[in-house]
């Protein structure tokens, strides 16, 4: 049985929203999720964020810590880099120009890259992007909450251009990844919906499938092998810590 993710869940983390963030986290478990990406600001506090491991315990979702880059140019970007990378399970940068778009796909740091604008001349994903990106093993993300609430041509707008964003993805091997996008319970769907809407941007059935389960699973399990204490570089980790081995 697949085991469904939503590596973009937007639930709202302060104490006062607390209802609300259960309410989007038992949807969830609801609609057939395993696995809850919440985007955690560095701001966040650590009651906040146990409180929301908490609750997903009881739900029986597996909380993914979310690191959200929106930088201003790529030397934000480079920084933002350094202090999140080693805090957060899976670190996504939203690309509002090319150049940002053109670094966030060429760091061994970035796991998705990402668009929040729905104009296409705001998405900068292309085959230049795309090639550096098959290289770092960074995904591309494609937030479905837009094609649920934009319609007429703004919708169909949208659709053209991810298909054409899709096709490049699939062409040079970089990941795609599904995700919802919304902090709206009544935006969230099943994960079938999702694969049966996939079918509007030329996403086969499989395919679809995998970006909603294999392909952030992957991400997120590489990331926690790395945040491991015993990981030490690449295929190499401590199996044993105590005193020194010397004459052993």
């Amino acid at each position: 049985m697949k085991k469904f993710v939503d590596l973009n869940l937007r639930l709202p983390i302060a104490k006062h929203e607390v209802r609300r963030a259960e309410e989007l986290i038992k949807r969830s478990a609801e609609l057939g999720y395993s696995s809850i990406g919440v985007p955690i600001t560095t701001e966040a506090d650590q009651s906040e964020i146990q409180d929301l491991e908490r609750i997903c315990n009881e739900n029986k979702l597996d909380l993914i810590k979310r690191g959200d880059l929106k930088p201003k140019n790529v030397r934000d970007l480079l920084s933002s880099l350094r202090s999140l990378r080693r805090k957060r399970e899976v670190i996504a940068v939203y690309c509002n120009s090319k150049s940002i778009a053109r670094q966030a796909a060429r760091d061994h740091r970035v796991d998705l890259i990402s668009f929040s604008s729905a104009d296409p001349r705001r998405r900068f994903f292309d085959s230049a992007e795309a090639e550096l990106a098959s290289k770092t093993s960074s995904a591309l993300e494609i937030d479905m909450a837009p094609l649920i609430m934009l319609d007429g041509f703004p919708r169909a707008r949208l659709i053209s251009r991810i298909r054409r964003e899709v096709t490049i993805a699939k062409k040079l091997n970089v990941p795609i990844v599904m995700s919802s996008g919304t902090a709206d319970k009544y935006l969230l769907r099943k994960p079938q919906d999702y694969v049966a809407l996939a079918y509007l941007f030329d996403l086969d059935h499989q395919t679809a499938l995998k970006a909603l389960s294999e392909a952030p699973l992957k991400i997120v399990e590489r990331n926690r092998e790395k945040l491991s204490p015993n990981y030490v570089a690449p295929g190499v980790y401590i199996v044993r810590r105590g005193r020194d081995c010397h004459g052993v």
